[in-house]
């Protein structure tokens, strides 16, 4: 029998619109592939978001590598930017184009492939697992959480995992991830007293207030980074007062941080100075300040050892290059899967990734198929 195609999996991948939350199709495709190769396939969907788990071999076994990754991509943007249609799969000069090329239906179909290939040629003593969302683009509210809680509910359980995102900056093999930053917003409303601008004694004016608690925050240097992540940072993303009047003092307005944070911090922690730094601005300015918090993750690592050495392996094998492991970037549903099993994130180059024209050489993803299938043989051996 013929080895898997990965690029042309890809290729049907990309001809589906799932743009999250749709389906699109894509897990449709994989799931019909998965099934005939014998993987035990369950939809794990959840609020309206389509997620797909599969497994070969036995249930629960103590031997499981598995694979999470995303069929959602995001939109097109402005489709009249695009030189080739964006859900098209079209081939220019050993390029493939379209929406998701990059980031990240190449990384499921290679991993797909391989373990298709893998298990139908030397069939291992344990489980192979696919646990494919719908809903890494969007709010990832239900998706790789709902299939983490399916496989809890259902007795399944990944010993290991890899995640497919593009962790290559430049060159295919250069970096892989072996943790992520932590990722939070805070929203701050400061409520003052409206007046005339001319009598600013009979006002309490909120905009001093949220200067000076941006500037503290702003100024503030979190920490001078760890063994392996960079320094966490805290950047001011908006300030928002809506006011188009010179002569009346606004009775409100609202500012935005965004915060990375590395292994030194926690959330709630973070949390905790940013509530004490607005109440001390409060009291200075004699106005309320509210706080909301969005935690979107974590900061995790996985340690070198065992896993981190098998996925490096197999990239140097393949390409001749020894990664680094690195922690840079934004999330990924691997903040999930850390409360789950020991996780690390090898994918292809990113660099086209949400673009205009997003494309992958063909090439890369057979490379990538490569590597995947050199994993699951070494995990196995």
């Amino acid at each position: 029998m013929p080895d898997t195609d990965a690029a042309a999996l890809t290729a049907d991948l990309i001809r589906c619109p799932s743009v999250t939350p749709e389906e699109g199709g894509a897990l449709v495709v994989l799931e019909q592939m998965l099934t005939e190769a014998g993987f035990d396939c369950a939809r794990a969907d959840r609020g309206g978001v389509a997620n797909l788990f599969a497994r070969w071999g036995e249930k629960g076994h103590p031997r499981s590598f598995g694979f999470n990754g995303h069929t959602d991509v995001v939109p097109v943007g402005d489709r009249a930017a695009w030189t080739k249609d964006p859900f098209g799969a079209q081939i220019v000069d050993g390029v493939m184009y379209g929406r998701g090329a990059t980031d990240m239906k190449s990384g499921v179909a290679a991993f797909a492939a391989a373990a298709v290939d893998f298990v139908r040629d030397t069939p291992p003593d344990g489980a192979v697992i696919l646990a494919i969302t719908g809903d890494e683009e969007g709010d990832a509210v239900d998706g790789t959480t709902a299939l983490l809680e399916h496989m809890e509910r259902t007795g399944e359980a990944m010993s290991v995992c890899l995640v497919g995102e593009p962790t290559c900056p430049d060159e295919m093999g250069e970096m892989m991830k072996i943790g992520r930053r932590g990722s939070m917003t805070a929203y701050f409303t400061v409520t003052g007293v409206q007046g005339h601008s001319a009598y600013p004694h009979r006002a309490k004016n909120p905009m001093p207030a949220i200067a000076r608690l941006m500037d503290r925050l702003a100024s503030h240097r979190l920490d001078e980074g760890s063994d392996h992540f960079d320094a966490s940072t805290l950047a001011v993303v908006t300030i928002d007062t809506g006011n188009p009047a010179n002569n009346v003092i606004p009775a409100q307005t609202r500012a935005t941080v965004n915060i990375r944070f590395n292994d030194h911090h926690t959330g709630a922690g973070i949390s905790d100075w940013l509530r004490a730094e607005a109440d001390a601005v409060a009291e200075a300015f004699d106005v309320r300040i509210d706080m909301d918090v969005k935690i979107s993750g974590e900061s995790f690592l996985t340690p070198p050892g065992p896993l981190p050495d098998l996925v490096a392996a197999a990239v140097k094998a393949e390409t001749g290059r020894d990664p680094v492991l690195s922690t840079t970037g934004g999330t990924s549903d691997a903040r999930f899967v850390k409360n789950h099993c020991p996780v690390v994130e090898f994918g292809l180059v990113g660099k086209t990734m949400h673009q205009v024209d997003e494309c992958v050489p063909v090439e890369q993803i057979h490379q990538l198929k490569a590597i995947y299938g050199r994993i699951l043989r070494d995990y196995f051996a």
